[in-house]
């Protein structure tokens, strides 16, 4: 099946020196107040990259003093939004200045392939600062036009103290997806990364001090959900909170809010996403697309297409080509620019992948191909693909997070509608087809945030993406990330003696 590549990193790229490792309040890396750390792993070796410091409920009330003291009596919401975006726009430059240590601090702790992160990852998170930079100045409210003696108009204020905890398979992606249009919006803020990635959001919060974005508007606190990130879910004195995570955890983090001071929250949950292929599809780039959908990024990504439907006419055909493209795909070190999928973040997930795998043969399912780990260091694993898959196995309704693809064969169009949908989750779907009534019908008919058309992955920092049902609610990125760290104020006034209303 899959080759490993053994070679060793050094001999590809220069691994970066970790340089910050404690937490970020009010524009300093301090110590957590615990002196507690804790340890950050290289999912190549499973060995320790550096020690971490591990801020607790005591470290996120000294970040919220801090981003409430700059949000209330701070400059940043009060600067005009183009000064605002001048300092975002420097803050990109950084990121660009910086692109192959920030790439290979994601190489060495997410197991992300270093030279992916280099060429997209890393130049696109500096493209979403950008973008949400040129929106700063263009925040506006309406004048309404009223039915009474009235003038009224809205204003769009920042939100407050916002929150955000992100995951660790998109570290660099996910703090701008946050961050970027909270900045823009003039809100002040605290962001938890996850324990498992925390390297390149520390790196992050010490380029804003070089931009200059002031003290206490941009908090990193390293830590732990039980501790760390349900301090943020249930603070008195943070205004909303962002969630990109599990469904699970995300339930909590609602829970939270609603318990301690009624704040909003945006949550991206999980997903299990359908990919559509009919009988008019190109088997060969379908073949393509859905190996693409399921092994990037190792499968750890919420909107992998996890589900493969493939219409009977070229089911056979479409077997046989991505056993054939899969002997091709190359399992190693992410360093290697060879390598199309490197290890999985940590032992924990390496460990729930294979016991979905076996949990897939022993329910039934047919091993196509793959389904062991990969050499006998890291925590690597095969591209795996099961056949004659019923809809109610556990590897066809569970989000596994992994390089594990669940292929199924359907007849007709109203069948894979059905089929799609069930799913609790709804976050995304991939449909390939060349008949466009096709993909309007089946785009239309499927419950999910996002919809791909002879595409799969295709996302813009233009285009919101979130979910429908148990994947979640809000959206990132687009304009409509922008709006959910704004408040609308309506201001009413009444008129005498007008000619008109």
């Amino acid at each position: 099946m899959a080759s490993l590549s053994n070679g060793q990193s050094e001999s590809f790229v220069k691994i970066p020196t970790i340089k910050f490792t404690k937490l970020f309040i009010n524009g300093e890396f301090v110590d957590a107040l615990s002196g507690n750390t804790f340890e950050t792993i290289d999912p190549r070796t499973g060995e320790v990259i550096a020690r971490i410091a591990e801020g607790k409920k005591e470290d996120v009330d000294l970040a919220v003093k801090a981003a409430r003291e700059a949000f209330d009596n701070g400059p940043w919401p009060r600067l005009p939004g183009s000064e605002r975006g001048r300092i975002m726009m420097k803050f990109a430059d950084l990121i660009d200045q910086n692109i192959e240590e920030l790439a290979g601090l994601d190489a060495i702790d997410a197991g992300k392939l270093y030279t992916w992160c280099k060429l997209v990852d890393i130049p696109q998170v500096a493209g979403t600062l950008r973008y949400y930079a040129g929106a700063a100045d263009k925040i506006h409210g309406d004048v309404l036009k009223m039915s009474r003696e009235l003038q009224a108009y809205t204003l769009r204020e920042p939100i407050g103290v916002v929150g955000h905890i992100i995951p660790w398979n998109f570290p660099s992606t996910m703090f701008f997806a946050k961050v970027s249009p909270a900045l823009a919006a003039g809100c002040t803020m605290i962001l938890k990364p996850a324990e498992q990635t925390p390297l390149s959001a520390l790196f992050y919060a010490h380029l804003a001090k070089l931009a200059g974005i002031p003290s206490g508007v941009l908090n990193v606190v390293n830590g732990f959900g039980p501790t760390a990130g349900a301090a943020i879910s249930s603070h008195m004195d943070i205004d909303a909170v962002s969630f990109t995570g599990s469904t699970e955890i995300g339930r909590e983090v609602m829970q939270a809010a609603a318990r301690s001071n009624l704040k909003p929250v945006s949550l991206e949950l999980g997903g299990k996403s359908p990919l559509i292929i009919f009988d008019d599809a190109d088997v060969d780039k379908a073949a393509d697309l859905a190996l693409l959908g399921i092994l990037y990024n190792k499968g750890e990504i919420c909107v992998a297409s996890s589900r493969v439907f493939v219409q009977e006419g070229i089911y056979d055909e479409f077997e046989k080509k991505l056993v054939e493209k899969s002997k091709s795909w190359i399992v190693g070190d992410p360093f290697d620019p060879k390598v199309r999928q490197g290890p999985q973040v940590d032992k924990q997930q390496f460990d729930k992948i294979l016991s979905y795998i076996e949990h897939g043969k022993r329910e039934g399912a047919t091993l196509l191909f793959g389904g062991k780990p990969v050499g006998d260091k890291g925590y690597y694993i095969e591209p795996t693909v099961f056949t004659n898959v019923k809809e109610d196995m556990i590897i066809a309704q569970d989000e596994i997070f992994g390089p594990v693809m669940a292929l199924m064969k359907f007849k007709t169009i109203e069948d894979a509608i059905k089929s799609a949908n069930n799913t609790k989750y709804g976050l995304a779907a991939g449909i390939v087809t060349q008949n466009l009534d096709k993909a309007n019908t089946v785009s239309r008919s499927i419950r999910a945030g996002i919809i791909w058309v002879n595409c799969y992955l295709a996302f813009d920092k233009d285009c919101p993406y979130g979910g429908y049902k148990m994947s979640g609610f809000g959206r990132d990125f687009g304009l409509e990330a922008l709006h959910k760290y704004l408040q609308v104020k309506s201001v009413v006034t009444p008129i005498y003696n007008s000619p008109w209303l």
